[in-house]
C-alpha cells in the first residue's frame, strides 16, 4: 500500500519523509483526491435535513488526508525540490485546482450550505462556529456557486491556468536563481570582504571543483557581497543579475507568466462579479478596499518620502565625499549605507556577528518563548526529516502535554527557494474530544558553517529568525475546533502581526542578554553595542518604508486595475514605481518577474500586509514596554486573545481584547522616527 495514503505509524504521526518514494506522490494524490470525494458525495447524499454537523462541520473535516498529502508535497517543492518534483507539481495543480472547484461549484453541496446559512439566526452556535459557518457559506458564493454552468466551466478553465502558470513562475525563479555564478580568481575582486564571507564563498567554489571565491544569488553569498565588495564594477555585475532573473526574454523569462497571471486573475474576478483581483481579495482582509489600502499606502508614503529623500541624499554626499562616485546607483546602496552606519553609530554587522551564533539565538528565541508562554524545546532525533541539515523538536507546556512538533531548516541548498517562510505539515485541531496538535516548520537560508566558524547570523538574519518564529508561535498555540479556522488561518493582514512584533525583542537589552554571547569567549553583548543596535535601528527607516510600500503599490498596479491593455511589463512596473524612486532605473532589471511574493505566493493584492500590520505590532509591542517586555499578564493576554485564537472572530475584535482598544500608527511612525518629519 502507498505509505501516503494511510494513517503514518511513526512518533506524533509525523511525516515519513525518508520512506516516501517520489514516484508515490502522484497516484497518492489520485487516491486521496477519490477519498475526498467519497466524503463529499456522503454529505451531499445523505437524506437527513441539512444541519451544521452534518454538513458544515462534516465539510470542514473532510479531505484530511489530502491535505496532509499536500502539504507534504507542496513543502518539499518549496525546500527540497528537484526536476521530477517539478514535474509531478505541474501534474497535480490541474487535478488540485479541479478538485476545489468540484466542491465550490456542487450545487448539492452549495445547497445544503446555504440551508443552513439561511437558519443561522435560530442556530445556537458558538462563536467559532458562527465563523466557520459564513467562511464556508462566502466559499461557495465568492467562488462560483451563483454562476451559470457555462461560467462555472469558464471558472474551472481559469483556474486550472492559473495553478500551472504559478509553478512554472516559481520554477523559472529557482533555475534562475541557481543559473547565476560569479567565479573569482582574483584576491583583489574580494577585497573589503568579512574573512567569513570570504571563506565562504572558497568552500563553495571547493565544493565544485573550482579554485579561487565563488559567489551566488543565495542571499548568505549576496548580501555580504553587495554590502562590503569594494569593486564596484562586481557589485553591478551581481545586482544586474539578480534584478534580471527571468527578464532575459530566453525560456526562463517570466514576462508572459506575469501579464497572464494578472490578466487570467482580473477575468476570474470579473466572471465572479467584482472590479478587480483586488477588490475579490480585499473583501475578506481587514482593509475591505482597494480605496483603503491605496489611501493607507500614501498616507504612509507622504510621511515617509521626505525621510527617504533626505536620507538618500545624505548618502549619495557621503559616496560623493568617500570615493568620488557623482550618482548613486542601487549597487551602491547596501555598500555605502553600511559605510556610513559604521561612520554614524561606529557599528557594523561583523562586529555584531560573533555574538550571534545560531544555536545561541534558536537558544534565545526558545527561552524567549518559554518566558512569554511556557513553553519548553527539546530537540528529538526520533522524528524523520527530509534533509540532513533540518533539525527537530518537540514543543511541550509546562504539564509536559504536548503542544507541537517544530521543524528548523536554515541553510540555503540548490532545491530550496530563497527568502524565508514557515509552514505547516499538520493543522491542530479538536476532533472527537481530542485535540490535535500541529506539526510547524520554518525555513531559512541562512549563513552556512564554515570550516574555522560555526553559522554567525548578521543582525538581519537574526530578526527574520525571531519574525518567522513569531508565525511558527502563531501555529504551535493554536487552539481552535475547526482546522480551517487554526493557526495562521486568519486575514492575511493580521498573519504578520505575530511574525512582526516578535521581531521587537531582538532590540532590548533583557532579551539579547538571554542569547547574544560571543560564540568563543561566552562574552555577553556588552551594553555599547546594545545601544548602538537600538540607536541604529531607525538608520534608513524612510528609505526603507518607502521601499515596503513601493512593492506594495506595484501588487496594487497589477491587481487593483484592469490589466488587459497592459502589454510591457517593465513599462507598468516602472509607472507603478514612479512616486517611490529614489535610485536610477537599470533597463536589464525588472521585479515582476522575480516577484514571486505576489505571482507565485499568496500575497496578491496584500502586500501592503506588511506595513499594515507593523501598525498593529508597534502598537501592541508598546504594550509589552508600558508593562515589561516579559510581563506575564501581557504575554498571557497576546496568548489568549490571539496566537490560540487562530480565524475564530474578526481579527479586530481579536486585537481590541488582547489591547483594549483600537490600534494608532502613531506607535509605528514614533518607532519609526517619522513623528518629527
Amino acid at each position: 500500500m502507498n505509505i501516503l495514503n494511510s494513517k503514518f505509524d511513526t512518533p506524533y504521526h509525523t511525516a515519513p519523509f525518508s520512506k516516501i518514494k517520489t514516484d508515490d506522490y502522484l497516484p497518492a494524490f489520485i487516491k486521496s483526491i477519490e477519498k475526498a470525494k467519497a466524503e463529499i458525495d456522503a454529505i451531499t447524499s445523505s437524506s437527513e435535513t441539512p444541519t451544521f454537523k452534518n454538513t458544515i462541520e462534516a465539510l470542514d473535516f473532510s479531505g484530511e488526508e489530502l491535505d496532509r498529502l499536500s502539504s507534504i508535497f507542496f513543502n518539499l517543492n518549496s525546500a527540497e525540490t528537484n526536476d521530477e518534483i517539478q514535474k509531478i507539481a505541474q501534474e497535480v495543480s490541474p487535478l488540485l485546482s479541479e478538485f476545489s472547484n468540484d466542491i465550490t461549484l456542487n450545487e448539492a453541496l452549495f445547497q445544503r450550505v446555504k440551508a443552513v446559512y439561511d437558519t443561522k439566526d435560530s442556530l445556537t452556535l458558538t462563536v467559532e462556529q458562527h465563523t466557520l459557518l459564513d467562511k464556508k457559506y462566502k466559499g461557495f458564493s465568492r467562488n462560483g456557486a451563483h454562476l451559470s454552468e457555462e461560467k462555472k466551466t469558464k471558472l474551472r478553465e481559469i483556474d486550472k491556468q492559473l495553478s500551472q502558470l504559478k509553478l512554472k513562475f516559481g520554477e523559472n525563479v529557482l533555475a534562475e536563481t541557481n543559473a547565476f555564478e560569479m567565479h573569482l580568481t582574483n584576491e583583489d575582486d574580494i577585497a573589503g570582504l568579512p574573512d567569513g564571507a570570504k571563506e565562504a564563498a572558497q568552500q563553495l567554489a571547493e565544493s565544485k571543483g573550482k579554485t579561487g571565491w565563488l559567489i551566488t544569488l543565495d542571499y548568505p553569498s549576496y548580501i555580504p557581497f553587495m554590502t562590503y565588495a569594494d569593486n564596484r564594477e562586481l557589485r553591478k555585475k551581481l545586482a544586474i543579475a539578480s534584478g534580471a532573473k527571468a527578464f532575459k526574454g530566453d525560456q526562463l523569462d517570466n514576462q508572459d507568466h506575469v501579464l497572464q497571471i494578472a490578466k487570467r486573475r482580473h477575468e476570474r474576478a470579473k466572471l465572479l462579479g467584482y472590479n478587480t483581483h483586488a477588490h475579490f481579495v480585499l473583501e475578506e482582509r481587514m482593509a475591505k478596499t482597494p480605496e483603503t489600502v491605496e489611501a493607507f499606502l500614501n498616507e504612509l508614503l507622504n510621511k515617509a518620502k521626505l525621510a527617504a529623500k533626505s536620507e538618500f541624499d545624505d548618502l549619495e554626499s557621503f559616496a560623493k565625499e568617500l570615493d568620488g562616485i557623482d550618482n548613486l546607483e542601487k549597487w551602491d546602496s547596501a555598500y555605502y549605507s553600511e559605510k556610513l552606519k559604521q561612520k554614524l553609530f561606529n557599528l557594523d554587522d561583523e562586529q555584531l556577528k560573533p555574538y550571534f551564533k545560531l544555536s545561541n539565538v534558536i537558544d534565545g528565541v526558545f527561552t524567549i518563548a518559554e518566558r512569554l508562554y511556557d513553553l519548553k524545546f527539546e530537540e528529538i532525533a526520533t522524528i524523520d526529516k527530509y534533509h540532513e541539515d533540518v533539525m527537530t523538536y518537540k514543543v511541550t507546556d509546562t504539564k509536559g502535554n504536548l503542544v507541537s512538533i517544530f521543524y528548523a531548516d536554515f541553510f540555503p541548498r540548490p532545491g530550496k527557494r530563497n527568502g524565508a517562510w514557515m509552514t505547516v505539515y499538520k493543522a491542530q485541531y479538536i476532533k472527537n474530544g481530542h485535540n490535535d496538535r500541529p506539526h510547524i516548520s520554518i525555513v531559512c537560508n541562512f549563513t552556512k558553517p564554515t570550516k574555522s566558524k560555526p553559522s554567525l547570523l548578521t543582525f538581519n538574519e537574526v530578526t527574520t529568525l525571531f519574525h518567522e518564529f513569531g508565525h511558527a508561535l502563531h501555529g504551535m498555540l493554536a487552539n481552535t475546533t475547526y482546522p480551517s479556522l487554526s493557526g495562521t488561518s486568519v486575514f492575511w493582514d493580521f498573519v504578520e502581526l505575530p511574525s512582526q512584533v516578535l521581531e521587537n525583542w531582538c532590540y532590548e537589552k533583557e532579551a539579547l542578554e538571554l542569547f547574544a554571547k560571543h560564540y568563543e569567549t561566552g562574552e555577553v553583548i556588552p551594553m555599547e553595542l546594545i545601544e548602538k543596535i537600538k540607536a541604529s535601528a531607525t538608520f534608513h527607516e524612510g528609505m526603507q518604508t518607502l521601499r515596503q510600500i513601493s512593492f506594495g503599490l506595484l501588487d496594487m498596479a497589477w491587481h487593483g486595475q484592469d490589466p488587459s491593455e497592459i502589454s510591457d511589463v517593465k513599462t507598468h512596473e516602472s509607472k507603478a514605481f514612479a512616486n517611490t524612486k529614489l535610485y536610477p532605473d537599470v533597463p536589464e532589471n525588472c521585479m515582476s518577474t522575480s516577484f514571486s511574493h505576489i505571482f507565485q505566493g499568496g500575497y496578491s493584492s496584500g502586500y501592503y500586509s506588511y506595513k499594515w500590520a507593523e501598525v498593529l505590532d508597534a502598537d501592541a509591542f508598546e504594550y509589552f514596554l508600558e508593562q515589561g517586555v516579559f510581563n506575564k499578564e501581557v504575554a498571557t493576554k497576546f496568548k489568549d486573545h490571539v496566537l490560540s485564537q487562530g480565524g475564530i472572530e474578526d481579527p479586530m475584535t481579536l486585537y481590541k481584547r488582547f489591547r483594549g482598544k483600537e490600534p494608532r500608527p502613531d506607535a509605528l511612525l514614533k518607532r519609526a522616527g517619522l513623528l518629527a518629519k
